[in-house]
Parts: structure tokens; sequence; C-alpha cells
């Protein structure tokens, strides 16, 4: 009697949380799905092979991917820098990292067209173009990385990098067999974390990329634009796709990550 009383939180907890993931996520990716296939899977074909969809979706993906590739490096580099170095202002920069968390999305699409738009006091105007779409991922997937990275860097051991140097191995070869094999987990996590921000990135593209279908319209954006056309079935449909796409994308950076963490031990 004892045991089962035991073994009640656990079970009562493993209930709610399949409750919790039914309602909130298992049932509304259900209703999508069926939704897509509204029109039979002839309409659904139609909607996502349609030369605007198909756009909207390469746009996201490709953008995507740049944005992964770039904070990768420079938030793991802004990490390292955060962690193992000394500078004036050094706090209020690792608390900077956190705004784009804080900041409603529309309300950073509106700080980035005021310094980067028309009338910028920067003189650089790439409003409306697809640098635009980049530009604004890049500002709210920036912090995932750095928050991933962070952490590790702070553990890290530097006795093996001493150790390592004193035998003669040079900065760069220290990074490359000791520093990176130890951060490459929290790195592919933090680009993980960063792809499925950036696919699914609305409310700071809306102003300064102008959602031009066939040039800045990211699929998000498409998305809306069919459900203020009344094509409930088509935005599902290509919202399936999209799902799809990122769960892939997302399962290869996981295995990717399960990789490295096997080869560090």
């Amino acid at each position: 009697m004892a045991g089962a009383w035991a073994r009640l939180p656990g079970a009562l907890g493993r209930g709610a949380l399949l409750a919790y993931l039914s309602v909130i996520v298992l049932l509304p990716l259900a209703a999508i799905l069926a939704h897509a296939t509204d029109g039979g899977w002839s309409g659904f074909w139609r909607a996502v092979t349609a030369p605007e969809a198909v756009a909207a979706i390469e746009l996201t993906l490709v953008a995507s991917l740049i944005v992964v590739a770039i904070n990768s490096l420079f938030g793991t580099l802004i990490a390292w820098v955060l962690v193992r170095d000394d500078f004036r202002g050094k706090r209020a920069v690792n608390a900077l990292v956190d705004l784009p968390f804080a900041l409603p999305t529309i309300v950073a699409g509106l700080v980035l067209l005021a310094l980067y738009g028309k009338n910028g006091p920067i003189g650089v105007d790439v409003t409306f173009t697809r640098a635009s779409v980049v530009l604004a991922l890049l500002f709210v997937t920036l912090p995932f990385v750095i928050r991933s990275v962070q952490p590790v860097v702070i553990e890290l051991d530097r006795s093996m990098e001493e150790v390592a140097a004193s035998l003669g191995a040079g900065p760069l070869t220290v990074f490359r067999r000791i520093v990176l094999p130890n951060l490459a987990p929290a790195i592919i996590s933090g680009a993980a974390l960063s792809f499925a921000r950036a696919v699914g990135e609305f409310g700071s593209l809306v102003l300064i990329t102008g959602a031009l279908p066939f040039k800045t319209e990211v699929a998000s954006l498409y998305v809306f634009g069919q459900i203020g056309n009344d094509d409930v079935a088509g935005a599902a449909a290509v919202s399936t796709v999209l799902l799809t796409l990122s769960v892939i994308v997302l399962a290869g950076l996981r295995l990717l990550g399960r990789w490295s963490s096997r080869h560090v031990r």
C-alpha cells in the first residue's frame, strides 16, 4: 500500500503532463492537419505548390539557415567574451543580450525600421529587401545561442587548456581540439532554438519587410495573408509543410547534438 502511494505523485504528474500536451500542443496540430486536407489531397497539393507559397517557404528556410549559421558563430564568440574577458560595461552588455526576449516582436520591428529604414540615423536602408528578413531574424534569435553556450563556457575546466598550451599547442589548436568539442552540444542546442524561432517569426518582419510576394514574404506572413483571404485550408496546408520541414531540420540538429555529446565523452 505504501508503495502504491509513493508512486501516485509520479502517475498523477505523467497524467497531467499528457493532458497538458494533448490540449496545448497535439489537438491544435491535429486541427491544422485536418484543415489542410479540407479540399482533399489534390487541394492540399495545389495549395503547397502554388508559386507564391513555394517562394515563401524557400525564403523562410534559406533565411533561417543563414541566421542559424551567423548566430552559431557570433553567438559563441559573444558568449566567450562575456565569460572570459573583463571590460567596462560588461554587465550592461550582458543585460542587453536578453532585450529581444523581453521586447514585443512588433516593437522590435518598429525599432529596426526606425534604425535601418529610409530616414534612419545611420544612413542604411534595407527596408523591403531580403536583407531585412535576415536582419530581423538575427535580432530576435541571437540570445538563444549566447544563453545556451554561456553556462558551458563558465563550467569549462581551464586547466585542460593550460596543459595543452604548456605542451606547445597554439590557441587555435586548443580551441579546435579542446574547447570546441565541449561547446558543440550547446551550440547545436542554441542553433535549434534559433531555427525554430526564425521559422515561426512574424511580428518583427511585418513592418521592415513589407511582405512583398516573391521577394520578402516569408511563410508566416503568407499564411497570415491566406487567412485574411479566407483561405483557411491553404494556410493550413502551407503550415503543415513548414511544420514538417522544421521537424526534419530540428531532428537532424538533435541527432547531431547527441553525436557531439557522445564524441566529447
